[in-house]
């Protein structure tokens, strides 16, 4: 089961946004995605690649013709926003530089403290794993992670961020991606195993977490 929330206004919106969510695809697939026709997603992805915010990529598979895929580029990834990034990274280099690291470790920490209390409170009436990772995800969505998630057949899950609107500020200072695991591991419980298998500021698409009970 996969969840996603997403609502983007024009055509070409809607197909950027497809490609942000899911990676690479071809033009079926975003019509698929986007219940139009394959054509008319070849259509609006041409003139995206005309604006230099698509690319296109061609793969074999097997007998015939290769598949040509679409994924976004670097323009285009950059049209998502990074809430107030110039301003957060001047901050946080004159935070460091004026009051040394100890100061900003207690920002990140006091961050971290608020949000762990926000997430427990939301987290607080779900009584298992499923529907903590499901509400967990709604409040990442709601802060602009385009978050979604789903059940693997083994009976673990995977979060997924597919969007990072602090990503300026965790380049600059990786404690924000320590202090966000330490959130998910927090509010999931002890009986939970957490674990970041795809990074954004490591280069990755996405942010992706395994997440497994523990046995008792």
């Amino acid at each position: 089961m996969e969840n996603v929330a997403w609502s983007p206004r024009s055509p070409a919106e809607r197909v950027l946004m497809a490609l942000k969510m899911h990676g690479a695809l071809s033009s079926a697939a975003v019509g698929a995605k986007l219940g139009t026709s394959g054509e008319a997603a070849r259509q609006q992805l041409a003139r995206l690649a005309e604006e230099g915010l698509v690319v296109a990529s061609s793969e074999a598979r097997g007998v015939g013709r290769p598949t040509q895929s679409w994924s976004l580029t670097p323009s285009a990834q950059a049209r998502f926003p990074d809430t107030h990034a110039a301003l957060t990274v001047q901050l946080l280099g004159i935070i460091s530089t004026s009051l040394g690291d100890a100061a900003l470790d207690t920002i990140i920490s006091s961050r971290e403290a608020e949000t762990r209390a926000v997430y427990q409170t939301a987290l607080a009436a779900r009584a298992n794993l499923r529907d903590k990772v499901a509400a967990l995800a709604d409040l990442r969505s709601a802060e602009g992670y385009m978050a979604d998630w789903r059940e693997e057949a083994d009976g673990s899950f995977v979060l997924v961020e597919n969007h990072c609107p602090i990503c300026a500020a965790a380049v600059a200072c990786q404690g924000f991606c320590r202090a966000e695991l330490d959130v998910f591991r927090a509010v999931l419980g002890s009986g939970a195993e957490v674990e970041r298998t795809e990074h954004i500021v490591a280069g990755g698409r996405r942010c992706s977490y395994a997440i497994r009970e523990i046995d008792a």
